[in-house]
């Protein structure tokens, strides 16, 4: 992508002003978007983007710039306006850079460019004929097919030279249902970092087939009661309530401000003894998925919390400066225009012992959450909100019938507490793009049944 000696110059014209580290993320790629509605192609948008973003540190400063233009001109400018920022004695006098090789865990066998728009258009309009002839009650059904791929170059001054290559592939499916003055809107979607060998015919109709009857069964929901009940999640979906409401408690983007509920908290308990939390960037073809950070740390398996104590947060390399801890191959960006920091990759609450079906029959009564549809929450107090787009009621130790209007509401410390049964049936999954200060990136999450013996649920029953 770049020519090593180009970067080397780069980052030492970077540093002429006195940073004591000197770092260059570039990258080059493409996107594809294909949005379906109502069996009309709405929207079909490609196109390709290049740049780099260099970024210095002096002590506990930082400043950053980027720019479009790779030549060795447009990198050179970039990196004076960096340095512009410090004033200070040379310090990085010479740089060596050293190639550092990852190896790829995803595979890929399909290349969705290499798909002729037609047979794209094919595929997506059978997911919609399929949604449509699954009852006469969707009233409207959209389709979306997307792929990413970048190539990414991260070198510094420490004399690290890293390359790694992703590909990032999406298939989405949402209806509306309505019966008489009742309307209900249900989505589902399937990625990974992988090529189109993700958009299978037979697995595309089923997941249609999967939605329109979960759409249509919750038209017939009654309002959700409200009160202080207990909560059984399904698996994977339920793991977005945890990555919003503890994960980004536990990023160094707010610990090292002490904007989080979990500062200086390492070692203690901040769970019930069933609770084992994971950010796992290593999963093969998973979405949150990556070979290395955007810094050029491996990436690793980071466990967080371990039976109940809290073991780790995840770092970044200019946070990790001010809590005095290593990185842990956790940030990201959502492309050159943005300052990596701390962020997600594929998070999950690990596997527990208890079956998944006596989870649900030793619940005398309470509610069984399907699909969080979204929310929001305070890292610094761990205060959170949450829609739930299905739900059910249990009674007698049965799920008896879909309710509808529920909200999860409370804070990430004690929901952790008040989990005391944690299922044999981990999934993780999940395509969500998670937005934070250094962009949107792909994350990926889930959790095997679990139920929070007492929560807050917002209903209009």
């Amino acid at each position: 992508m770049l020519d090593k000696s180009i970067v080397e110059k780069v980052l030492l014209r970077a540093a002429e002003t006195g940073a004591d580290f000197a770092e260059l993320f570039a990258e080059q790629g493409r996107d594809l978007h294909l949005s379906m509605g109502a069996g009309r192609i709405n929207a079909a948008t490609s196109g390709l983007e290049s740049g780099a973003g260099i970024r210095l540190f002096k002590g506990d400063l930082t400043s950053y710039a980027y720019t479009n233009d790779l030549s060795e001109a447009g990198l050179m400018s970039a990196a004076a306006k960096a340095a512009a920022a410090i004033v200070e004695n040379r310090l990085i006098k010479k740089i060596n850079l050293n190639e550092q090789r990852f190896e790829n865990n995803h595979k890929f066998s399909i290349d969705l460019f290499g798909k002729s728009r037609g047979e794209l258009i094919d595929f997506m309009r059978r997911g919609s004929d399929r949604l449509y002839a699954e009852s006469p009650l969707i009233s409207r059904a959209d389709v979306g097919l997307s792929e990413k791929q970048r190539r990414v170059l991260v070198a510094n001054s420490d004399g690290l030279w890293a390359e790694d290559e992703r590909r990032y592939a999406r298939y989405s499916l949402s209806v509306i249902a309505e019966d008489g003055s009742e309307k209900f809107s249900c989505f589902r979607s399937r990625g990974g970092m992988c090529g189109c060998e993700l958009f299978d015919a037979g697995k595309a109709e089923a997941l249609a087939a999967e939605l329109v009857k979960d759409s249509v069964e919750m038209l017939r929901a009654e309002n959700c009661p409200a009160g202080r009940l207990p909560v059984v999640i399904c698996p994977e979906i339920g793991g977005i309530l945890f990555h919003e409401a503890c994960g980004h408690s536990l990023e160094a983007t707010a610990v090292a401000k002490n904007a989080s509920v979990f500062a200086g908290r390492l070692g203690a308990q901040i769970a019930n003894e069933k609770v084992t939390l994971i950010d796992d960037g290593t999963l093969p073809n998973h979405w949150g998925s990556i070979n290395m950070d955007d810094e050029g740390h491996k990436t690793q398996r980071n466990v967080l919390i371990e039976n109940g104590i809290l073991k780790s947060y995840l770092v970044d390399r200019f946070n990790g400066r001010k809590m005095g801890m290593a990185a842990t191959g956790s940030a990201r960006r959502q492309d050159y225009t943005y300052v990596p920091t701390s962020r997600m990759t594929n998070t999950f609450v690990a596997a527990g012992t208890d079956n998944p079906e006596e989870i649900v029959a030793s619940t005398p009564y309470g509610i069984y959450v399907a699909q969080i549809k979204g929310g929001s929450v305070q890292p610094q107090s761990g205060e959170f909100n949450f829609s739930v787009n299905r739900a059910y009621l249990i009674e007698k130790g049965r799920i008896i019938k879909p309710v509808k209007g529920a909200k999860l509401i409370g804070t990430g410390a004690e929901v952790l507490m008040n989990i005391d049964m944690v299922g044999s049936d981990l999934a993780v999954g999940g395509c969500g793009i998670c937005g934070s200060v250094s962009g949107g990136v792909p994350v990926g999450n889930g959790q095997p049944t679990l139920r929070v013996k007492e929560m807050t649920v917002g209903g209009q029953k």
